[in-house]
């Protein structure tokens, strides 16, 4: 309804709907004009299949599967990038070291034979396996501590090796020898005498030659305290290892499963760190010398005095299974073992400290950020780094740890060339970086 004037149009008018037109009445409807029929299309398999098709053009070819057949459109492979430059070994140690190695090892294999014929003639091969099986159990608790605390600067597994070996065999053996001369030479000695003076002496003694002996094949490889403590551990729990199947053994054939019982619980559950706390004593005194760039004379003196703590420990230690040996162990070696925690904790910190400090010089030289730094310097930053390289396409935890491992050991490198006790640290020091970089470059690849 409009309201005066003239209607707007509207801004949108709907078509008009389709009227339907009626035949007229006096007009006949026409017939459809006839159309010739579409000739009939047939498929490319319907042709193949018709009997009347030539058979040259029925014959399908044979393919090995359905993944080759050929598609309508195949792309190109890509174009192989040339040869990528491989990550530069680190040059190896001094020949001489690593004879002397071999040759240690040779050694190790002559004595371990005769160890083997000892407690095979002398303790029976029952009873021996029994104990071998039982002393497992401390020795896999001690590795598995001194490996924690070798995780910051993982050691060579070689030297890892070695450092066991000798603590099993030739501390062992060569303490049964010298236990065999004096008896030869002046008799049998009191129970006291040889479990509180002898022993402590003689065990550290050869202990000691063992973490020595490391020092000076592999000083590259001996760059501290904490290196120290984790050679010393190592060749104390392998000591430990073979002295504790020689108990089990004789408490076994001595007073059956009972006594066997006893001496288990008194030396793998009540005190199986023993030897290796000892021990890591001479250790912690070479790897301050070490960290000094001590000459192997200096070291030899450090690592006396600290042979001589080692030696009276071991002595108050056996002292106490002559009086009251609880009493001792709650007031002596607890705190002992105590204040063991804490020193390897504070070793620790300091080699993160130390090894922030040298990383951050090439970080001032632009080989790192500080944001990598903090990563790989701090044990925060470094569970963060893996969590955050699993994430990442094909899980490149693998590439983080190449990354934090060959970092940490740029800094040891660094520091040893600070000391200029490494006459290969400059190449060391190349050969890391170009490796840190290539690993970078591939933990950021896309």
């Amino acid at each position: 309804m409009s309201s005066g004037g003239p209607s707007q149009p509207s801004p949108y008018t709907p078509p008009p709907a389709p009227q339907p037109q009626l035949p007229h009445h006096d007009v006949a409807p026409q017939p459809p004009a006839l159309q010739p029929p579409a000739p009939h299309q047939y498929s490319a398999q319907q042709y193949a299949q018709s009997s009347y098709a030539p058979a040259q053009f029925t014959q399908q070819p044979g393919y090995a599967s359905v993944l080759a057949q050929p598609t309508p459109y195949s792309p190109p492979a890509p174009v192989a990038p040339s040869p990528a430059e491989g990550l530069p070994a680190l040059p190896a140690g001094r020949r001489g070291g690593r004879i002397a190695l071999y040759g240690l090892f040779g050694f190790l294999g002559l004595l371990m034979l005769a160890l083997i014929a000892y407690f095979g003639l002398f303790l029976g091969p029952l009873a021996s396996v029994i104990g071998l099986v039982l002393a497992l159990v401390p020795l896999a608790v001690v590795f598995f501590v001194v490996r924690m605390i070798d995780r910051w600067e993982p050691e060579p597994r070689t030297l890892v090796f070695f450092a066991v070996a000798w603590g099993a065999i030739a501390a062992i053996g060569l303490t049964l020898l010298v236990d065999l001369g004096l008896t030869l030479a002046v008799g049998p000695r009191g129970e006291v005498a040889g479990a509180v003076v002898q022993a402590p002496i003689v065990e550290e003694f050869w202990k000691g030659v063992g973490v020595f002996l490391i020092f000076l094949i592999a000083r590259r490889s001996f760059d501290g305290p904490v290196d120290g403590v984790v050679y010393g551990a190592l060749v104390g729990a392998g000591f430990a290892f073979t002295e504790n199947i020689q108990y089990f053994a004789i408490s076994l054939i001595e007073g059956g499963g009972e006594q066997l019982t006893v001496t288990f619980i008194m030396r793998a559950v009540m005190s199986p760190f023993a030897h290796a706390m000892f021990t890591s004593l001479t250790g912690l005194a070479i790897g301050l010398a070490a960290r000094r760039h001590a000459s192997a004379g200096s070291a030899l003196g450090f690592g006396l005095l600290g042979m001589l703590g080692a030696m009276v420990l071991h002595g108050l230690w056996n002292g106490s299974s002559f009086a009251d040996f609880f009493l001792l162990y709650f007031i002596l070696q607890v705190p002992l073992f105590i204040g063991f925690i804490l020193g390897i904790v504070a070793l620790r910190r300091e080699e993160a400290r130390l090894t922030r400090a040298r990383l951050g010089d090439y970080a001032a030289a632009g080989w790192f950020t500080p944001e990598e730094i903090t990563m790989l310097a701090t044990p925060a930053g470094r569970k963060g780094a893996l969590t955050w390289a699993s994430q990442l396409r094909g899980d490149r935890r693998p590439l983080m740890r190449e990354f934090i491992k060959d970092s940490t050991a740029l800094a040891a490198v660094r520091q040893r060339a600070i000391t200029g006790r490494d006459p290969m640290a400059a190449t060391d020091e190349q050969a890391l970086l170009v490796r840190t970089r290539a690993t970078r470059a591939a933990l950021l690849a896309y």
